[in-house]
């Protein structure tokens, strides 16, 4: 069963559903260059890994309990019992508190590369939650993209995140939503930006290569309908709740409640 949304799903925003549907997505798009690239590229999906100790607000689902909260117990022992009624007026025992822990963040990217070579030609991200807040997880990938668009590396950088601080575009007059930024290493600093709004299909993006090579289209809306029918969630996702934050504009939520009508009325 197709998403009711002729494009991006908002409730896949969710952190829920967010890190599955990252990793579902690169793959996806992996698989759908991999036919137009000539015998001399490859991609590949690979992973960064970097320290966090930001769990709030769901970010880290995925993560198993134990790992965030190994040992930690809400209810107390007798004898904690016993000693919190004898230091009513001194603590004499000290108390259980529990620290931060740096947890293991991954997230997946594509690299398009040389074969005889091994040089990164290409690389495309998809935006995750953590790169856009404020914190490591956005430390990270904006060292990591100033570092590309000082190179001769290419840049396809996918945003199908509503939320938070989108990344340094400049002379962007899109407010589009969602944005699919296509950097090429010999025509910077111009690039071209794709602006989707939530009521629109997802694009078909090119995937530079070397100059003299034609350039791999992407059809992101094939890819994304494949994704979401693969991983069911049409069965898994609740359309009787309302649109995940961020907050829509008034006309975004009434067309959003015409287009779910027929399906919370069923």
């Amino acid at each position: 069963m197709p998403s009711p949304f002729p494009g991006m799903e908002p409730y896949l925003e969710q952190p829920a559903f967010w890190s599955s549907f990252h990793s579902r997505l690169i793959v996806a798009i992996a698989d759908a260059i991999e036919p137009q690239l000539s015998p001399q590229y490859y991609v590949e999906v690979e992973t960064r890994t970097y320290q966090s100790d930001d769990s709030e607000d769901g970010l880290l689902i995925g993560i198993p309990d134990a790992i965030v909260f190994s040992g930690q117990s809400n209810t107390p022992t007798t004898k904690e019992i016993l000693a919190d009624d004898r230091s009513v007026a001194t603590q004499s025992r000290p108390e259980r508190v529990t620290v931060p822990m740096p947890i293991a963040v991954n997230e997946r990217y594509l690299e398009v590369r040389e074969v005889v070579t091994d040089e990164v030609i290409t690389v495309i991200e998809l935006l995750s939650p953590k790169n856009k807040r404020a914190g490591d997880g956005r430390v990270a990938y904006e060292k990591k993209r100033r570092a590309i668009l000082s190179s001769a590396t290419h840049l396809v950088e996918l945003d199908l995140l509503r939320g938070s601080k989108p990344m340094a575009i400049l002379g962007m007059r899109s407010k589009s939503p969602y944005r699919i930024l296509i950097s090429r290493s010999h025509q910077r600093p111009a690039a071209d930006l794709y602006g989707v709004n939530l009521q629109q299909q997802l694009p078909t993006f090119p995937v530079s290569l070397k100059p003299t090579d034609p350039e791999p289209l992407v059809p992101l809306q094939e890819v994304f309908d494949g994704v979401y029918e693969r991983a069911r969630y049409a069965r898994r996702i609740d359309y009787n709740l309302p649109v995940p934050p961020p907050a829509l504009s008034t006309a975004e939520k009434q067309w959003v409640e015409a287009l779910l009508a027929p399906i919370r009325d069923s």
